[in-house]
């Protein structure tokens, strides 16, 4: 089912936290919104689930205004980071809980309420866990069983707030694979809300970058991290050095630098460059040929493949490097040492 909004607005108080937001779901898609603490990403899912009322706007289900509908009537599942299990509840009555809440005419039969928890429980590798009840179970299990409950009443749309927020890095891990699996497999549009980046870049089709209550950019996690459309995107999504400088004619000139560094910009003028870590190339040697930036070596952080190297330049400000393992045991640098920081690529954008 395709989901699209148009202009909507939300307000608490005086906080908007959703201000003008116009956005277009395919059906069959997995999109993620992302944004900091307080820029509206859960109350969309909440105003497209029907659990809050925009003050402005539509919401479109399949092409059908859905104002008038209840969250009930909507088709929607929706899952949320605390899972909301209800303890007293095996996981089968969990799971079956939905059906058999149905209106009497649509309910289906005890023996069909059975094979269709069973089948869930199978799809989410839980199903020896069927009597089993929720404070027996891990964080991942819980949370999988929260989306088979949600799952078992067909929706047509699946929301996820935050599903594996409360989940540690490597449950975590283990889980976003599995749901995109899972999604491949049923092909429920879907839209989850995450403040983990990487999850985001990892498992969705789409991404929605949000702030403030609006949205700064949507594509594809390829084209918003290569391409983004601005510096709180670039910033936000990903880990950037910000390094001050000034866009000339013939490329960008960070302070402390001798040399440009080539770069797209339409603008000249003060600017800042956002270079991610795996662009910013260490070299060991002093030399005024190079367009880089004079450092000192703080850290060095081994990261198996890949060594992170925390820097400082003259003037104090922090930058990071990512250097492969060969490559940095070929550059013989040690904490305390001098190198040079050169920015290989650079994304712009004028100081206002």
């Amino acid at each position: 089912m395709s989901i699209t909004v148009r202009h909507l607005q939300k307000r608490f108080g005086h906080f908007s936290a959703l201000d003008d937001v116009s956005l277009d779901f395919p059906a069959g898609e997995l999109v993620a919104l992302v944004g900091p603490s307080g820029c509206g990403k859960t109350t969309l899912l909440r105003v497209i689930a029907g659990l809050e009322q925009a003050d402005a706007g539509h919401v479109l289900l399949h092409g059908e205004d859905v104002a008038a509908v209840g969250a009930r009537e909507r088709e929607v599942g929706f899952v949320f980071q605390h899972y909301a299990l209800f303890r007293h509840m095996t996981v089968f009555e969990n799971v079956a809980f939905g059906l058999r809440a149905r209106a009497r005419r649509v309910r289906p039969s005890e023996a069909a309420i059975r094979e269709k928890v069973h089948a869930l429980l199978g799809l989410v590798q839980l199903d020896w866990l069927a009597q089993s009840y929720p404070t027996a179970l891990s964080g991942g299990q819980r949370q999988r069983i929260a989306l088979a409950r949600a799952l078992a009443v067909e929706p047509k749309v699946l929301l996820l707030d935050e599903p594996f927020g409360a989940l540690d890095a490597k449950v975590r891990k283990e889980l976003r694979a599995w749901l995109r699996r899972l999604h491949d497999e049923l092909r429920i549009s879907t839209i989850f809300v995450t403040h983990d980046q990487e999850e985001a870049l990892d498992v969705a089709d789409r991404i929605v970058v949000m702030n403030r209550g609006r949205v700064e950019q949507a594509g594809s996690p390829q084209a918003v991290y290569d391409h983004p459309a601005n510096a709180f995107v670039c910033s936000f999504l990903g880990a950037a050095n910000r390094l001050g400088g000034a866009v000339l004619a013939d490329g960008f000139v960070a302070e402390g630098a001798t040399l440009p560094v080539r770069v797209a910009a339409d603008f000249t003028g003060p600017a800042h460059a956002y270079v991610r870590p795996h662009d910013l190339l260490l070299t060991a040697a002093i030399d005024e040929r190079h367009a880089g930036i004079a450092v000192d070596v703080k850290r060095v952080v081994s990261l198996g493949a890949v060594v992170r190297v925390e820097l400082a330049t003259r003037g104090g400000q922090p930058l990071e490097a990512q250097v492969e393992r060969d490559a940095w045991g070929a550059l013989a640098l040690k904490a305390g040492d001098r190198a040079v920081a050169v920015p290989r690529a650079a994304r712009v954008f004028p100081i206002r």
